[in-house]
């Protein structure tokens, strides 16, 4: 299993909100982990070699290591933030639906299917991409065999209607996001209130606002999903530098 925060200003932002994360993820996967003050030695130590002016994003991996041993092995490693990333935050993406091939409420009903845990199985995450890259999108959302969006591979949906700011609820299987988490509970100093719930892809055609989050994009516009456009939100310049990300 692995974790990815974002490191600004040299060192890694929310670390323990993602530690935690770790944690849960461990106890779905019987997993051990080093104590946490290993870890956050572990990324102390990956952050001090970091260029402090560099945007970077920090990943901790935690396997079950040699067969024959039983020992844990743990490492970090740091790759700063690509271009392709910045664009993103500044010119939003184009998303297509792809079915995920269960029901909404699958994947919490049936924890051996790991819904919710940050697992290493990211192969079927990394196809999606690629098909969606081969289609010329930027990227994709899973949508429940019983029509209800879910999640990116690798980030969280959020959508403002009327003043408010929704994401889909957990107990969907989605991974629960960090960045999500921070947004949630700091937009109510923007004058918004938070919900979760179900959604269904047409129904954004009609919200104010449509985004993307996740540790190392942090904020990112979606403008266009399965060919249709989507309103152009003036405040996404606010919300990221609300959780504090570059351009």
């Amino acid at each position: 299993m692995f974790e990815t925060t974002h490191v600004r200003g040299g060192q890694p932002w929310l670390l323990d909100e993602h530690l935690d994360r770790m944690a849960r993820s461990a106890e779905r996967l019987d997993l051990d982990v080093p104590a946490r003050p290993a870890l956050v030695e572990l990324a102390g130590q990956a952050c001090a070699a970091w260029p402090a002016d560099t945007e970077g994003a920090l990943k901790i991996v935690v396997t079950r290591g040699p067969e024959d041993t039983g020992e844990t092995t743990c490492f970090a490693t740091i790759t700063a933030v690509p271009d392709s990333t910045r664009k993103a935050r500044r010119d939003g993406v184009k998303l297509g639906t792809l079915s995920l091939g269960v029901a909404a409420g699958t994947r919490s009903a049936a924890p051996w299917l790991l819904g919710g845990a940050k697992t290493l199985s990211y192969a079927m995450n990394m196809a999606c991409q690629r098909w969606a890259a081969a289609a010329g999108l930027d990227d994709v959302l899973w949508v429940s065999s019983d029509g209800y969006l879910l999640e990116a591979p690798t980030a969280t949906l959020v959508w403002l209607e009327h003043g408010t700011l929704y994401t889909v609820p957990d107990s969907t299987g989605i991974l629960s996001g960090t960045t999500v988490r921070y947004l949630l509970d700091h937009v109510g100093t923007l004058g918004w209130h938070t919900a979760k719930r179900m959604v269904r892809p047409t129904e954004l055609e009609g919200a104010s606002g449509v985004w993307l989050t996740s540790s190392v994009r942090g904020i990112i516009a979606v403008r266009e999903l399965d060919g249709v456009k989507l309103a152009d939100p003036p405040q996404t310049d606010t919300l990221r530098e609300l959780l504090g990300y570059p351009a």
